[in-house]
């Protein structure tokens, strides 16, 4: 069945919406109605009844919604954190810089904001309007906000029901959730063919995105066979994520990008998300990484932690040269340097030492050629040979003359030909990250297999990653969302 949407009301006759857009139903007959009781799982329940007290008619609305698979909007979480002050107080400080900017004009030491799924009535404050309803997902809602000691801060949180607006408002609130359900119209006549729906997320300006054209066309292809409907969105498109069941990031991922919020937010609401918020945090960091593999016991380069001391010690350092100095969240052969020597490892590590209070030296391994194997659910998917690029120590060589010798050449073999100490390895380094997508990048010198790192979001192109299984990679990864949703609807 499709997944709708049911918007939840104390007195239906005052709601009117086109059929197609959204079902209004009382809240009793949702609580009590045998319909509803055996309704599609991952239906979107918007609650705007009048009260949301605990034991109410909107509290039982939110909470069985949540029982019976439906999602619920505003879930009974977010219910409970309208009453915490402690709450408040947190959400508020994680988007205190974007507050304190949108009120900077306002005179007066207090002001409350009206949201109509995120849109403020009072115009201008429109993106702290979509902040906010990031941070309290209600339909209806009222923020207020109080200046102390010249730093504002939200004083109280509040969901509204219709009757809270003059008459006057009540018209423009309904045209604005009118709008809101026919915006995020989900594709109706085409989308009924579907169980589940996915985002696939991409970023059109990333210089270096791990899925060209083809493979994401592949991905949607292969996930419609398993009952997705897929749509491409950007992480512009955040305060849509609650639509969807599952999440797919094919954008380069950092910490302190909007991608990595995006992947909290979809994992907090309960989505397949691939790649989930830990799996960021923890391969993004090449600190974290060495120091797991070393207590894992799992070979790599004999690797030193730097900091500003350092600077002063260079002489005493035991490092050995060449060596490779890298920032703990670069992605891509970015913020990567080679130093030959002391005096080349001092100027280095002062530049870097701007940008990050640590920094991972290794020692260097020179090689023709790493070893890239994918590995989901803990099982490899490919594997690959990537070779350094034309007259380079590196795969990529972003200062190369033209884009075609930017990056090296690249082999892919079958999983069977692999040397199995390569499989292994890579296996055991991926579980230090968790259970979803990875590309582990190894060096074989002789007999030995050594990790260079684990990356979440790995390069899967067309005519390259997939070159050995073609559309049987794309499925493997469709089916493993597909588990991952039905996991996720049945408590797992």
């Amino acid at each position: 069945m499709p997944v709708l949407n049911l918007l939840v009301v104390d007195n239906p006759a005052r709601w009117e919406f086109p059929g197609e857009l959204v079902e209004v139903v009382s809240a009793r007959n949702y609580l009590s109605h045998v319909r509803f009781q055996r309704f599609s799982t991952g239906a979107r329940v918007f609650n705007l009844c009048r009260s949301y007290s605990y034991q109410s008619l909107g509290y039982y609305v939110s909470l069985l919604a949540e029982a019976r698979g439906h999602r619920a909007i505003p879930d009974v979480a977010t219910l409970r954190d309208f009453r915490s002050n402690a709450v408040l107080r947190l959400r508020g400080m994680e988007w205190e810089d974007e507050i304190q900017s949108a009120l900077r004009k306002v005179e007066t030491d207090e002001i409350a904001l009206r949201l109509v799924f995120g849109q403020p009535l009072t115009p201008g404050f429109g993106a702290l309007g979509q902040r906010l309803y990031r941070l309290f997902p209600a339909p209806l809602l009222r923020v207020q906000f109080a200046r102390r000691k010249k730093t504002w801060a939200i004083a109280s949180v509040a969901p509204l029901s219709l009757q809270s607006f003059s008459e006057e408002e009540r018209s423009q609130v309904k045209e604005r959730v009118g709008k809101f359900f026919a915006k995020r119209q989900q594709v109706p006549k085409l989308k009924k063919k579907f169980l589940y729906d996915m985002a696939i997320v991409v970023d059109p300006l990333d210089p270096a995105p791990p899925s060209d054209a083809k493979a994401l066309e592949r991905f949607s292809t292969a996930a419609r066979e398993e009952g997705f409907y897929t749509e491409t969105i950007t992480t512009d498109d955040v305060d849509r994520i609650r639509e969807f069941d599952a999440v797919f990031i094919r954008q380069t991922t950092a910490v302190d990008r909007p991608i990595y919020q995006l992947s909290r937010l979809a994992y907090a609401e309960g989505l397949a998300v691939i790649d989930d918020p830990w799996s960021i945090l923890k391969s993004t960091n090449k600190i974290y990484l060495s120091e797991s593999l070393a207590r894992a016991r799992i070979p790599a380069p004999q690797t030193w932690i730097l900091t500003k001391d350092d600077l002063k010690n260079g002489a005493s350092l035991k490092v050995t040269y060449p060596c490779v100095l890298k920032i703990p969240d670069g992605a891509f052969s970015l913020g990567v340097r080679k130093v030959e020597n002391l005096e080349e490892l001092i100027s280095t590590l002062s530049s870097m030492l701007e940008k990050s209070e640590l920094i991972l030296a290794q020692a260097y391994v020179p090689s023709e050629y790493d070893w890239r194997v994918g590995i989901l659910d803990h099982q490899p998917l490919f594997v690959c040979r990537y070779f350094m690029a034309k007259g380079h120590w590196q795969i990529y060589n972003w200062a190369a003359e033209s884009e075609d010798l930017q990056s090296g050449a690249a082999q892919t073999l079958h999983v069977d030909d692999t040397p199995r100490e390569v499989l292994e390895t890579a296996q055991r380094a991926a579980r230090l990250v968790g259970d979803g997508l990875y590309g582990v990048d190894l060096k074989q010198i002789g007999k030995e297999v050594m990790v260079i790192e684990v990356n979440d979001n790995p390069s899967i192109e067309a005519g390259i990653e997939d070159k050995m299984l073609g559309m049987e990679l794309y499925r493997r990864i469709a089916r493993s969302f597909r588990r991952r949703v039905e996991g996720l609807r049945a408590g797992q």
